[in-house]
């Protein structure tokens, strides 16, 4: 599987998938990934094929868990937790 996109959602789309698009992109420069694209977008604009990966609150996931491959953080602002989380998909994936 290539990974192009990588979609944080949240209920609206403002709020809390904006601060995890912008701690997905500082994990992803950390481990040296800077050909995926990065969005953030409200749970009901989601849809299947609409990115690789999506990354949520784990209160999301049964949302969008039903799109595709889905990362749920405990603590959406820990940087530890979304480092570990999405180094061992990327590393499933052959991306590192």
């Amino acid at each position: 599987m290539v990974v192009k996109k990588i979609m944080c959602a949240c209920g609206s789309g403002l709020g809390s998938s904006f601060l995890v698009e912008m701690n997905v992109k500082k994990v992803l420069n950390k481990l040296g990934v800077n050909d995926i694209e990065v969005e953030h977008s409200a749970a009901t604009d989601v849809f299947k094929g609409s990115a690789d990966l999506f990354v949520c609150g784990k209160d999301m996931y049964d949302v969008l868990s039903k799109f595709g491959p889905c990362i749920a953080l405990t603590n959406i602002i820990s940087l530890p937790e979304l480092e570990e989380k999405l180094s061992v998909f990327l590393k499933e994936k052959g991306v590192i």
